[in-house]
Order: structure tokens, then C-alpha cells, then sequence
């Protein structure tokens, strides 16, 4: 076997649709009426980058935005997203102050919270959405913990120092009868909470699965995350069939073509770029219109089979698209690695450059 030609300092690319995820975004939206859409921007947006996806979605007609952490809802307001940003994921070390102060409103689950609030001295009230536990796990106080969590929120509201805007939950997404028991469970919290003295202004309870399937579990707005990137939150569809369109491509470039009894190409990607080792041997990839099966999967660069065809040094093979032109999508790749479209939007590696049309 001979080696034709070579190239050195590969660049394996992500590209970005913002067209499809304004499809999505609005497809969703106008699923979900008359609540509203709050488009999950968490993980950098899924990977897909935090500010162009952001303002896309708000552009198709997201309300809102939820992030994870404090500091990526600062990224946003510096930016000059004015919207209402929700973040919740809180460690003893979060800038309790800056975030209240950027408006930044504050997902609560534990009195530590709160009393880390009252000492952060902000010169305005936090906005704060309240959240109990009905089975997930995913913080949340639990049903003994509720109570005392909305009798001292309810304290600091009197004192000036929070304001309740909703109460939230998380669903597990395990059966259609979870769900219901857990929206039974999220309804009896409210319930609690009323009688405590808290008065909600909103009720947040589905993301993307419930959102789709569950108009009950709707109630103000849905967070709506990876099916606004365009994939499935169901075993039983693709996003396809829910009129969802992927909005990341996932290219790399021919950088060795080896021809002997067939030709192999090897592509400027790897497994530090994000790409599963996991199911190679059911993996294929797109490279000039034909299906090429993955040999392996190396740190940098992966090798696949060409078979009789004519590939050069430049070619471009697609990972994984939107499926349209018979490439792979992330959830046909995902079931081959044994994992979900969700790890490998996500997982695609920071050092591959994203590039954003439409």
C-alpha cells in the first residue's frame, strides 16, 4: 500500500445552521401556545456556541433563555441579551452578587441558597424560581425540605430581599405513569407553597419530551433544549419525524489517501475532537456522496474505507448532518456508539472551530 499524498494540521469543522434552529425554535413555539418557549442554551448551547444560538432563538420566537451556571447568564447580559435568563446550578463559591445585580434570575432548591443571597448585600431583589423535587434527583428540595425552603424564601420576600417568580421541577422522563405521578407531586408542592404564602407568577415543569407529549405538564413556558438543536427526546421517533431539523454538521477534512486492494482515506479528526470509539465497527461517515465504513478511530485522526472510489487530499467527509443528502445524523451515530445525540453534539470538542451560516 502506497501513500498518494499527505497534509499536515488538519481542520475538522462544526458547522452551524442557524436557519434550523430557527425552524425548530419556532415549530416549537408554535406547538407549545399559548405557554411560552425558554430555549436552553446550557453546555454552550449544546455545544453549538452560546451567543449565536442564543439570539437565533430568540429571533424564532423564544421568550427566555436557561443556562447552568452564573457566569455563562453574564456572557449573555454582556453581550446585550436583556431577556429573562434563568440559571441554576449553584456551588458555595457562586458570585451571588454579580448575578443578581445582571438581573439574572436564580433557580433555588436549598435554604443555604437563600441565606447565601441574603448575604450577598445586592442592591436589588434576587428573582428567584423555586424548585421541588418529584423524582429526578437533579437538586430540588424534597417534599420534607419544601416547606421549610418556602417559609424562608417567603421571610426574605417580606424583607425586600428576593422575589418569588415561579416554582419548577425537573421530570424524569422514565414512563408516561412517571410523569404523571410526578406532575400530581409538582401540583401538590404549589399547592403547599400557596398556603405558606408564596404567590407564583409562573409554573415551569416540561422541557423537551413533556413538552412535545405532555400539553398538561406545559403550564407558563417549556425549557426547551436538544429538540431545539433538532433531535428526538423519544426512543420511539426520530426528530425528523417531529419536524425537526439537526442545526450541527460535523466535517473533517481528507488529510492521506492510501490506495492499494481499496482505497482508505484518513480524515483530520478523532477521538480528542470528540468522535466515539465506541461501535466503530457499525460506524460509517459520508465522503463524496458514498458510505464509507470507520476502521479506527485514533487522537487526531480516523481511518475509514473508501472502497474502489477516487477520494483526494481536500475531500470533505460529513461525521454526522442533518441526514438530508444520506449523510448520518448525530442519532444514527449516537446508536452506533451506544449513547444519545446529546453526548455527541455536546461532546464535539471546543478546539473544532464552529462556523455559522444562514
Amino acid at each position: 500500500m502506497t501513500i498518494v499524498d499527505a497534509v499536515a494540521e488538519p481542520l475538522p469543522r462544526a458547522v452551524i445552521d442557524l436557519a434550523a434552529l430557527r425552524h425548530n425554535v419556532a415549530h416549537l413555539t408554535a406547538l407549545i401556545a399559548p405557554a411560552e418557549t425558554m430555549l436552553a442554551v446550557k453546555a454552550d448551547a449544546y455545544g453549538h456556541g452560546l451567543l449565536p444560538i442564543a439570539e437565533a432563538g430568540l429571533e424564532a420566537g423564544a421568550t427566555s433563555l436557561a443556562v447552568l451556571e452564573i457566569p455563562a447568564g453574564l456572557v449573555l447580559r454582556h453581550a446585550g441579551i436583556t431577556v429573562p435568563l434563568l440559571a441554576w446550578l449553584h456551588g458555595r463559591d457562586t458570585d451571588w452578587r454579580a448575578g443578581i445585580e445582571a438581573d439574572i434570575q436564580l433557580g433555588i432548591s436549598a435554604r443555604w441558597q437563600l441565606d447565601a443571597i441574603a448575604a450577598a448585600g445586592a442592591d436589588r431583589p434576587a428573582v428567584i424560581h423555586l424548585k421541588v423535587d418529584t423524582g429526578l434527583s437533579r437538586n430540588g428540595a424534597t417534599r420534607e425540605e419544601w416547606p421549610g425552603l418556602i417559609r424562608a424564601a417567603v421571610d426574605l420576600e417580606q424583607r425586600g430581599i428576593v422575589r418569588i417568580r415561579a416554582a419548577w421541577s425537573h421530570l424524569a422522563d422514565a414512563s408516561i405513569a412517571d410523569d404523571e405521578a410526578a406532575l400530581a407531586e409538582f401540583r401538590d408542592a404549589v399547592l403547599e407553597a400557596e398556603k405558606l404564602g408564596a404567590r407564583f407568577e409562573a409554573l415551569h415543569l416540561a422541557a423537551s419530551s413533556a413538552g412535545i407529549r405532555m400539553p398538561e405538564a406545559r403550564f407558563s413556558f417549556v425549557r426547551f433544549g436538544i429538540a431545539a438543536y433538532g433531535f428526538s427526546p423519544f426512543d420511539d421517533s426520530t426528530g425528523a419525524e417531529l419536524g425537526l431539523t439537526p442545526v450541527m454538521r460535523l466535517e473533517a477534512p481528507v488529510t492521506e489517501v492510501h490506495v492499494g486492494g481499496t482505497t482508505h482515506a484518513r480524515l483530520g479528526i478523532g477521538y480528542a475532537d470528540g468522535v466515539p470509539t465506541l461501535g466503530i465497527a457499525k460506524t460509517s461517515i459520508q465522503l463524496n456522496g458514498r458510505r464509507c465504513p470507520v476502521i479506527e478511530v485514533d487522537a487526531d485522526s480516523m481511518l475509514v474505507d473508501a472502497g474502489p472510489h477516487r477520494v483526494e487530499v481536500g475531500d470533505t467527509a460529513i461525521l454526522f448532518g442533518p441526514g438530508t443528502d444520506g449523510e448520518p445524523t448525530a442519532e444514527k451515530y449516537a446508536d452506533w456508539a451506544e449513547t444519545i445525540a446529546d453526548e455527541m453534539v455536546t461532546g464535539v470538542a471546543a478546539r473544532v472551530p464552529r462556523v455559522y451560516v444562514n
